[in-house]
């Protein structure tokens, strides 16, 4: 309960408090929809410190510490943290539903061959095959690995993944309709009748023997 909080509030309706509250706090340096002097105050709270105290334990000047209570100071995100820190608390990133966002990691297999970064909001391909580069429609050579260009692919398959992994939750419901499931079955024949003329793929061998009942 917040310093000087009402014990008791009339039940599942802002009180005056709130309302007052929330005007006091307009204004202020935020971190999210929370004023950032109240998180650090109740941080301070949380182990029992004076200024003074959280501030040798944080490493910053009281002056600091108290200019940030005040909301006249903005903090850093690093100096949010370091501050945090000392209650044994930690920022994060959650979306909407409050569930932890975890960051993109560092990878050799999302960065090109001059070390740059493939587009953060495309989906990589490893060992892309015919078709699925870019630029296989100009006989360039294909790279280790690529990415979907095009929005309604990556849709696509972003929700079936998720439709693949929350079984649970997802069980009643039919998997997402593949947009392209006519035309990647047109490109699979057309595959595979290639690969017969080129005589990559021959038709099974038929034992006669074995129909010698029919007419």
């Amino acid at each position: 309960m917040p310093e000087g909080a009402p014990r008791a509030h009339r039940g599942g309706v802002r009180s005056d408090w709130d309302d007052k509250a929330t005007e006091m706090e307009r204004g202020q340096p935020r971190v999210g929809p929370y004023p950032a002097p109240g998180l650090i105050r109740r941080a301070r709270r949380m182990v029992d410190m004076s200024q003074r105290e959280f501030a040798r334990a944080a490493k910053v000047s009281q002056s600091t510490v108290a200019r940030l209570e005040s909301g006249a100071l903005k903090p850093s995100l690093d100096v949010m943290q370091t501050l945090l820190s000392v209650a044994g608390l930690h920022l994060v990133v959650v979306d909407d539903e409050g569930h932890v966002v975890l960051p993109m990691r560092e990878s050799d297999d999302v960065r090109d061959g001059n070390r740059r970064r493939y587009p953060s909001h495309l989906d990589t391909i490893l060992d892309p095959r015919a078709g699925e580069w870019w630029a296989d429609v100009y006989g360039l050579a294909r790279p280790p690995e690529t990415f979907y260009r095009d929005r309604r692919k990556r849709d696509y398959m972003r929700a079936r993944s998720r439709w693949e992994v929350r079984v649970a939750q997802l069980r009643d419901e039919p998997p997402p309709r593949n947009p392209y499931a006519a035309a990647e079955q047109q490109a699979r024949w057309a595959r595979i009748r290639e690969e017969f003329r080129l005589g990559i793929r021959k038709a099974p061998e038929i034992n006669s023997d074995e129909y010698d009942d029919i007419d």
